[in-house]
């Protein structure tokens, strides 16, 4: 069962249905339930820091920007090694491991919560941990387009993006209510007396970490005994080779636009609420809308797969552009930052999921152009996958961390937004004129 395979040809049509289909459907959603708990523990952090200051914890702002910053910097780092890997070591060895690695940052986030005296360079350092599961999709996608033929690759890591992506509203949605009762008993721990504003109740905040152990364990036994490796091989030298390409460069430029605006709202939307919100009479409890940002955007990255494989990523790629301007000038111009009055709050939410909805589209869309850019090579084409993932998952700590400078500096945070704005202009230029004008270079 779990022998290397010697012989791998996807795009031989009688190969693909008698022996590569079953194997590659069968990786494909093993890696995909995998990368599910990896995004959901990635983003643990972004869930937790809401109540850590209503249970004792005195953090400052900047601070708690920080804690949601650091998961995004290890995820981006660890893509840039996670993109060597597959084929060095094939998928059944790094699967199994990244699905294992997890484990300790869910049991030191758990174990510190208990503490009310934990400092905070220790939630710092965990925080940094639970980027274990940003670097994995920097493998588990290169290694998806490897197992598919072209012409279903759109479709398959479409399926595994997205679905995988449902893990960031996985932690959000999930964590209001595994910290409302006490999940194992007295095994997980002791509550903690919650604050908000007069009312006081009993939560515990450890399970938000603790309930993912048992599923990362069976998910890696899983792995070790039904994934296998393809022959597909590749020093670290001869992978450096995506250099060289121009496209590489233009490619990660409109991923950052997409997926690093994704991942970065998610990582800030719950912060954001709070502290754009937070100071009306009865607040919006964050965890009761950020979710649902992820959830569209995860939701419609799955399907617009097939989408793309029809009608092309570029042109998507271009709406995704357009949409997350117009959402930027929404936020900055609409004073929807900066808001007066709680009546604005719906607005506010209601732009930010157009945003997650682009972001969806745009996702999508570029995971299916980069494998026809790079058609001459499906090893390239992998690897271009998991650099362009690897830099836009820095987007929780670039988001994070200058939307904490912007509210320092000057109070609100608009000047971010404007940045971005601008930066969605620019990537957008670069996907039309290389890839979606008549006569472009790259029609993809």
């Amino acid at each position: 069962m779990n022998q290397p395979i010697t012989d791998w040809r996807p795009e031989d049509a009688e190969f693909w249905e008698k022996t590569g289909k079953p194997i590659a459907w069968r990786t494909l959603w093993i890696t995909t339930f995998s990368l599910i708990l990896s995004f959901a523990t990635w983003f643990v952090m972004s869930a937790v820091v809401v109540r850590l200051p209503g249970i004792g914890f005195k953090f400052s702002e900047t601070e708690l920007f920080w804690l949601t910053a650091m998961p995004g910097l290890a995820g981006g780092t660890l893509r840039l090694i996670h993109m060597f890997l597959i084929p060095i070591f094939g998928t059944r060895n790094v699967v199994t491991l990244a699905t294992f690695s997890k484990i300790l940052p869910c049991l030191g986030l758990g174990f510190a919560i208990l503490n009310p005296g934990t400092p905070f360079w220790v939630f710092l350092f965990l925080s940094f941990l639970c980027g274990f599961g940003g670097g994995d999709f920097s493998s588990y996608m290169p290694s998806t387009s490897i197992f598919f033929p072209k012409r279903l690759q759109g479709t398959a890591l479409g399926i595994q993006a997205g679905i995988g992506n449902f893990g960031v509203s996985l932690t959000q949605f999930v964590t209001p209510w595994i910290i409302s009762f006490a999940a194992a008993g007295a095994l997980f721990g002791p509550a903690q007396k919650f604050a908000k504003g007069a009312v006081t109740k009993d939560i515990w905040l450890q399970n938000a970490a603790f309930w993912y152990v048992p599923f990362l364990l069976i998910l890696g036994v899983i792995a070790w005994i039904f994934l296998r490796r393809v022959p597909v091989k590749a020093s670290f030298k001869e992978q450096l080779d995506i250099f060289g390409n121009k496209h590489t460069y233009s490619c990660t430029a409109t991923y950052v636009m997409t997926f690093g605006t994704f991942s970065g709202l998610a990582a800030v939307f719950p912060l954001l609420i709070r502290l754009a919100y937070g100071k009306f009479e009865n607040p919006p409890d964050p965890l009761a809308y950020a979710f649902y940002g992820p959830l569209i955007g995860s939701a419609l990255r799955v399907l617009w797969g097939p989408l793309t494989d029809k009608f092309g990523g570029a042109i998507f790629t271009q709406l995704c552009g357009v949409g997350l301007i117009a959402g930027c000038s929404a936020l900055v111009f609409g004073g929807l930052l900066t808001p007066t009055s709680a009546d604005q709050f719906p607005w506010f939410v209601g732009v930010m999921l157009a945003m997650f909805f682009f972001t969806g589209i745009g996702n999508a869309a570029t995971f299916r152009q980069y494998p026809i850019i790079f058609s001459h090579s499906p090893r390239q084409a992998a690897g271009v996958i998991g650099f362009t993932a690897a830099i836009a998952a820095y987007g929780p700590f670039l988001f994070s961390t200058l939307l904490g400078w912007s509210r320092s500096a000057s109070g609100t945070f608009n000047a971010f937004f404007i940045g971005l704005l601008a930066y969605c202009v620019v990537a957008t230029v670069i996907n039309w004129w290389f890839y979606a004008r008549k006569g472009a270079e790259k029609p993809s």
